[in-house]
C-alpha cells in the first residue's frame, strides 16, 4: 500500500524548507513520522534535489548503530555535506543517540546544513536541545491520522464504504496508519496495538524514567484508559491503586503519569476559568492519543461512545492547531475550550442529543458563556444533523472531522 498522504504536516516541511532553523517533528511512536520523512524526502527529489545531498539516518535500525555516539554521527554528516550546496539531512528518531544535542548543535552551524529531527516523546525538546537551541528550531507535534486521513487510506483497500462504516472501523481500530494496511483483520490489528503499546511502555517511560513498578506502571494507564473525559488528580490514582492492594505515594504516582504524558500516549487537558480566562491548576482530564490503544487496555471500551468521541474531537482540535482546555463555569463544564491567539471556541461533545433533556443539558453550560465566540455542539445524530439553536451551531460529528481535516497547523 503506498504511504496514506498526510498533505498538512507535508506542507509544514515544505514551507520551513532551507530557513535557518531546526526542523523537529514529534509524535508517539508509528503515528507516522518516519513515511513523514520519506514523503519529503520524495517531494525534495521531485522538485530537482540530488539524491547524494540527501542524507537520511534512522537511529531504529541497527545499520545505524554505530552512529548513536553523538561524536560518530557529527563526523558522518559533517564529512558528506558539500560546499556551497545545501545538504537535508534527516535524523529518525534522535532520542537514540547518546548525548545527541551536541551533534545536533555542532551540526546546526555548519554551512548548507538543513536539519530535521524526528522524536518519540515530548521530552525532546523540553531537554538539553530545547535549552541549548532555545530560539533556533521549529516544532511539529505530528498526530496519528485523522478521520478524514483514515477515510482516505481506507478507500483504497476497500472502495466503496459509506463515511459511517470508516468512521465506526476508525472508532474500533484507532488512528495509526498501519492499521489501515492490516484491513480490519481484528486479530492482527489487536496484535500489532499490543506491540505498539508495550514498545512504547518499555522505551519511552520504563527505560527512561527507570521504573522497578513495571505492573503498577501498567495499572495507572489502565486507570486513564478507563477515565477518559473524567476529572482525574493524583488522590484518585493512589486511592484506585490502594483497593486494588498496591500502594504508591503521589510522588510515585505523578512520576508515572508524567512518563505516560511525555511518551505521548497520553494527553493532559487542564481546567480553563472562562470568566476569568486563566488555568485551573486543581484537576484535570487525560485523553488518549489513539483510541485504538485505548481500546486494547479497557475491557468493554466499544460502549463508552461519548466519552471516545470526546476524545476524537480533542484530537481534531489539537490538528487543528488549537490549545486546548476543559472550561470551567461557576459550576457547569463546556467540553472543551479551542484557543488560538486570542480567539477562542467553546465545543459540547454528546454521542446523541436527540431526547429533549439531554439537548437541554448540553445546551446550558453553552448558553451561560457570557462573550459572542463561535459555540458548537457535536454529536453522532443524523437526524436533524445540522442546525443553529439560540447561536449554538449543532453538528454532526463525521460531517465536522471531514469539513476541514488539518485546517490550522501553524
Amino acid at each position: 500500500m503506498n504511504p496514506i498522504a498526510r498533505p498538512a504536516y507535508l506542507d509544514w516541511l515544505t514551507r520551513w524548507r532551507d530557513k535557518d532553523v531546526i526542523k523537529v517533528v514529534s509524535g508517539v511512536r508509528r503515528c507516522g513520522k518516519s513515511t513523514l520523512l520519506e514523503l519529503f524526502q520524495a517531494h525534495l527529489l521531485a522538485k530537482g534535489v540530488r539524491p547524494d545531498r540527501i542524507i537520511s539516518i534512522n537511529f531504529e535500525s541497527i545499520e545505524n548503530e554505530r552512529l548513536t555516539d553523538h561524536r560518530a554521527l557529527y563526523n558522518h554528516v559533517a564529512a558528506n555535506l558539500a560546499p556551497g550546496q545545501t545538504t537535508y539531512v534527516f535524523l529518525d528518531e534522535i532520542q537514540q543517540v547518546g548525548h545527541f544535542e551536541r551533534a545536533v548543535d555542532a551540526l546546526f552551524v555548519l554551512d548548507g546544513c538543513d536539519l530535521y529531527l524526528t522524536g518519540s516523546n515530548a521530552y525532546l525538546m523540553s531537554s538539553e536541545l530545547g535549552t541549548l537551541l532555545s530560539g533556533r528550531y521549529v516544532e511539529l507535534k505530528m498526530l496519528p491520522l485523522s478521520f478524514a486521513e483514515f477515510a482516505d487510506g481506507i478507500e483504497r483497500i476497500t472502495p466503496g464504504l459509506s463515511n459511517a462504516e470508516k468512521f465506526e472501523r476508525y472508532v474500533r481500530n484507532g488512528s495509526l496508519p498501519y492499521t489501515v494496511a492490516l484491513a480490519d483483520d481484528e486479530r492482527n490489528i489487536r496484535e500489532y496495538l499490543d506491540d505498539v503499546y508495550h514498545s512504547i511502555l518499555l522505551k519511552d517511560v520504563v527505560e527512561r524514567f527507570k521504573i522497578t513498578e513495571v505492573a503498577t506502571l501498567e495499572r495507572i494507564a489502565r486507570f486513564l484508559s478507563g477515565n477518559i473525559g473524567s476529572l482525574v488528580s493524583t488522590r484518585n490514582i493512589v486511592n484506585t491503586l490502594k483497593s486494588s492492594g498496591r500502594s504508591a505515594d503521589q510522588k510515585t504516582v505523578d512520576k508515572y503519569v508524567r512518563g505516560l504524558t511525555e511518551s505521548l500516549l497520553f494527553y493532559e487537558v487542564p481546567r480553563w476559568n472562562i470568566k476569568g480566562k486563566d488555568v485551573l491548576v486543581r484537576l484535570s482530564k487525560f485523553y488518549a492519543v489513539d483510541t485504538g490503544l485505548r481500546a486494547n487496555l479497557v475491557a468493554g471500551s466499544a460502549s463508552d461512545v461519548g466519552h471516545i468521541l470526546e476524545n476524537i474531537v480533542f484530537l481534531e482540535l489539537l490538528r487543528r492547531g488549537f490549545a486546548v482546555y476543559v472550561g470551567q463555569l461557576d459550576s457547569k463544564e463546556v467540553d472543551f475550550v479551542a484557543v488560538a491567539g486570542n480567539d477562542f471556541c467553546y465545543y459540547q461533545v454528546a454521542a446523541s442529543a436527540l431526547d429533549p433533556a439531554t439537548l437541554e443539558r448540553e445546551l446550558a453550560p453553552l448558553r451561560k458563556i457570557p462573550d459572542s465566540y463561535p459555540k458548537y455542539l457535536i454529536t453522532l445524530d443524523t437526524i436533524f444533523k445540522d442546525g443553529n439553536i439560540e447561536g449554538i451551531r449543532k453538528m454532526n460529528a463525521i460531517d465536522w472531522l471531514l469539513a476541514a481535516p488539518g485546517e490550522g497547523i501553524q
